[in-house]
């Protein structure tokens, strides 16, 4: 054991009912190193850390603290070992202020006001953090949250930091100074474990990556002698093309025109201002912007699920003949065979129903024969079948409730039932979120196959470098307005990093 290994995972095991989430793995945390942890989807990351953070407690093995032998039974315990996580989705209180958060929970009677607000304000001036204890959360961005959260845990005196999923949320400007800060904290001789996704980050960032694989140990190598492409290798278990292919469409023509559509919520707040574009048959249209922007907001409102204020939003046919969409609910605008499918951010809010089995939610749809993936669909069985076994969806049966998926197989069915609905135009939300990057390949050569079929495909994502090779322009919103629309062939993450924050959109502003 190397004299910087703070903590040792040994022959860990953890079972949730017949499914191994983590089988027998074995995992070193040394101070003073940035350890990416990758895998995909399902293959236990996250269970994993969430056995050091307090939350589960292995079946079997043990955990060792300095060469000793821990018992990790809560968060609480996790802080005592100097072990904090920051999770993907931040737990916050709104209504309190970031002091209050930092400290909620704790039962130190000697707390007081001054107090907390010089020891935060020694952490904040250590990592340049830019956080006024008294401002409310409610009032905070994206990655100012985040940064609460990580004052949080080394508040409480961590220094084994694991972070899940940190820049899912980020502009490439705020992922930047995130990874500053993690690198301040790595010469601090802080132990720094990320869970992600992006291979760019992982091979920018991080000293080592360590690999799991449904459930189990693959590897550990040196993130200097390795690449992307070994890396997905070890995550998958075999070859995949990480290439994405952008052929030209050779006669794009309008399909969607948005003009000032304005949105607002029941409490007056304005979601959408003004939004205008075109989206045409035979591109993918990205739409990027931080969490927040008016993106579901805007997808939900073409498709009759949200209520619009002003505006218009147009459906043309090849031969020019147009039908306006707004004022018509989600069954009628599927009545008028306009011929729309919607691969919506909350999948079983909006998407699926999660009693039914594949098969039943394959019935809830209208089906057109065609050419493609799906092709000689003769009942909502065999698609189910099709989808199941071509977008490998990891269930015992086609009967089996959606709601008692995982988070990446739910994904898989929805998106393979809304392309094998033959649409003309195509929303999507995040439709990779969750998917390992084996099945992401394929959605994004999915959405190919339908943009080259001249379907007009709206893409809402989160990883600029995927929405810079697959998309054809990107449409950016800030705070519901759009910042401007760009030709992905030419645009850069820190243009359109900038055009999706204030600054950005200023700029833009003064540009016209």
């Amino acid at each position: 054991m190397q004299n910087n290994c703070a903590i040792q995972m040994c022959s860990i095991t953890k079972r949730f009912g017949q499914v191994v989430a983590n089988d027998g793995i074995n995992l070193e945390i040394r101070r003073g190193e940035i350890l990416s942890l990758l895998g995909e989807n399902g293959s236990g990351k996250t269970t994993l850390m969430n056995m050091l953070a307090g939350i589960y407690q292995p079946d079997e093995g043990e955990i060792l603290a300095d060469g000793k032998p821990i018992a990790i039974r809560s968060p609480k315990d996790a802080y005592s070992y100097g072990i904090g996580m920051i999770h993907q989705h931040y737990k916050l209180v709104d209504v309190f202020t970031a002091a209050q958060n930092i400290v909620l929970g704790l039962n130190d009677e000697k707390l007081d006001l001054k107090t907390i607000n010089s020891k935060v304000k020694r952490i904040c001036d250590r990592y340049s953090f830019a956080i006024a204890p008294e401002r409310k959360i409610y009032d905070m961005s994206v990655s100012q949250k985040q940064t609460v959260e990580i004052v949080k845990v080394l508040y409480r005196g961590a220094d084994i930091l694991i972070l899940d999923e940190p820049t899912a949320v980020l502009t490439p400007q705020e992922t930047e100074k995130l990874f500053v800060v993690l690198r301040a904290m790595k010469e601090d001789g802080k132990a720094v474990v990320i869970i992600t996704h992006k291979l760019n980050e992982v091979m920018e960032l991080s000293d080592e990556v360590a690999v799991l694989r449904k459930g189990k140990y693959i590897g550990r190598v040196r993130t200097s002698e390795t690449n992307p492409q070994q890396l997905t290798d070890m995550m998958v278990g075999h070859s995949v093309v990480l290439n994405i292919d952008r052929p030209e469409y050779s006669d794009p023509f309008p399909r969607l025109t948005v003009e000032d559509l304005t949105c607002v919520d029941h409490e007056g707040v304005t979601k959408l201002d003004h939004v205008s574009f075109t989206a045409m048959g035979g591109e993918i249209l990205g739409v990027a912007g931080i969490a927040g922007s008016g993106q579901k907001e805007l997808l939900e409102s073409i498709t009759g699920l949200y209520p619009v204020k002003e505006g218009s939003v147009r459906f043309f046919e090849e031969n020019g003949c147009e039908t306006e969409l707004i004022g018509k609910t989600p069954m009628q605008i599927r009545r008028t065979g306009v011929g729309m499918a919607f691969v919506p951010e909350d999948r079983l809010g909006m998407g699926l129903v999660g009693s039914m089995g594949m098969t039943g939610n394959m019935m809830l749809r209208s089906w057109r024969s065609g050419k493609g993936l799906f092709l000689n669909k003769k009942s909502p069985e065999h698609l189910a079948k099709k989808v199941w076994n071509d977008l490998e969806v990891v269930t015992p049966s086609t009967s089996f409730p959606v709601r008692r998926m995982s988070g990446g197989n739910v994904q898989k069915v929805l998106v393979g039932r809304e392309i094998a609905s033959r649409p003309r135009i195509l929303m999507t939300a995040y439709p990779v979120r969750g998917l390992d990057i084996n099945t992401s390949y394929t959605i994004y050569n999915l959405l190919t196959e339908q943009k080259m079929g001249g379907v007009a495909v709206v893409f809402v994502g989160e990883d600029l470098d995927v929405m810079l090779e697959l998309c054809d322009r990107i449409l950016v919103l800030c705070g519901g307005k759009v910042s401007g629309i760009v030709d992905a062939r030419n645009a850069t993450k820190e243009q359109i990093g900038l055009m999706m924050t204030s600054v950005g959109q200023r700029r833009a502003s003064d540009d016209e």
